[in-house]
């Protein structure tokens, strides 16, 4: 099965079925199911953001967390990201900044639990659980 490869918080906002959307530069043809690794990388300046949603303490790092069905990739636009935060009342909103990016468009996000330990890689990989 396919899996990305996402730093954490993100990874784990995911999970929690908070963040619907994961932002590339790439886009992808792909459109199914894939596993959500939470990389070993930690995006530290919005920890304390979101502390009150996820454990900031213990993210899992290194991990396949969750599954979720790549449903659309959406080429981001002013329109488009007003829209989907318009759309997205959890407390995560896409930046101005992902203008000119892509954003993956996920559902049916569910929790797995995988305790072995899975080594990253780039762009959308295949892992066999």
């Amino acid at each position: 099965m396919k899996a990305i490869t996402i730093r954490q918080p993100w990874a784990s906002l995911i999970k929690e079925n908070i963040k619907r959307f994961e932002i590339r530069s790439w886009k992808t043809n792909y459109r199914g199911e894939v596993f959500i690794h939470a990389g070993s990388g930690i995006d530290k300046q919005y920890l304390s953001k979101y502390k009150d949603i996820v454990d900031i303490d213990n993210l899992p790092k290194g991990k396949i967390i969750a599954k979720a069905s790549i449903i659309d990739c959406i080429l981001l636009d002013e329109d488009n990201v007003n829209e989907l935060n318009r759309d997205n009342n959890q407390g995560y909103k896409i930046n101005m900044d992902a203008i000119g990016k892509y954003a993956f468009v996920l559902s049916n996000i569910k929790s797995v639990n995988y305790d072995n330990e899975v080594k990253g890689q780039l762009g959308l990989w295949n892992i066999e659980i």
